[in-house]
């Protein structure tokens, strides 16, 4: 949907799942990255900070995740706006246009930028959420009310940050309906605003706010419930020692 091309035109549903194995591979180091930057971060910050412990340390670790994140992203959009059949073509396409392997490294910046805001965003809203209801019932938010909380933070954040995420994937796309290349965040945001009108920066906006908004309630709530266990070994262990 966000193609500029549109979604017929960009492929519908035919091939929806093209670009699964890229992001199947890139999923778990991304996360893995992401949530131990963000607990490092969280460890040596001040509490004194109050939420903006929690939308610092989330943009530290998107920033690190992004150099998995990106790759894969890079390869997955090539593949499902229908640029590419296959995995190992879209591979060999990427590295061996002009500019080699930081090809897989284009829009970087700019995915940095739609995830620093996607987490100022939701990270304080889903750490508030916990506490308003650990508060409000006089003992820790369940991982399944961590879950909801996530799902409600997502969405929202999904939905504000949409505009970045469509910059993001013209520039991955890297040219427009009549093949223009786009040349830069600024000059895309040009082209899309005179050329499309602002409606077209959010398109998408409504499997974009649905798909991480259930990611949210699955990352998020499996995030807190695996936290509890951990937390709750590491004590074990202390009064065994």
């Amino acid at each position: 949907m966000q193609a500029a091309e549109g979604f017929l035109k960009a492929g519908g549903f035919s091939g929806i799942y093209n670009g699964l194995a890229s992001a199947a591979v890139g999923s778990v180091p991304g996360a893995s990255l992401f949530f131990a930057s963000y607990e490092s971060a969280k460890a040596v910050l001040p509490d004194n900070l109050g939420a903006a412990k929690s939308m610092i340390a989330a943009s530290f670790g998107e920033t690190i995740a992004c150099l998995i994140r990106v790759p894969t992203e890079n390869v997955k959009q090539k593949m499902q706006a229908g640029l590419y059949k296959t995995t190992s073509e879209t591979l060999t396409a990427i590295r061996s246009a002009p500019g080699g392997w930081t090809n897989f490294y284009t829009g970087y910046w700019t995915t940095v930028l739609r995830e620093v805001p996607f987490s100022f965003i939701q990270f304080p809203i889903w750490e508030g959420m916990k506490s308003y209801i650990a508060n409000y019932q006089g003992y820790e938010a369940t991982s399944f009310q961590a879950a909801v909380c996530g799902t409600i933070s997502g969405s929202f954040a999904a939905a504000v940050t949409t505009p970045l995420d469509v910059i993001k994937t013209r520039l991955m796309l890297g040219t427009d309906a009549n093949g223009k290349a786009y040349n830069g965040l600024v000059n895309t945001f040009n082209r899309i605003l005179s050329e499309e009108g602002w409606r077209a920066f959010f398109s998408g906006i409504a499997p974009r706010v649905f798909w991480i908004g259930l990611g949210g309630f699955v990352f998020l709530g499996t995030y807190d419930k695996v936290i509890k266990i951990m937390s709750k070994r590491d004590e074990e262990d202390k009064e065994t020692f």
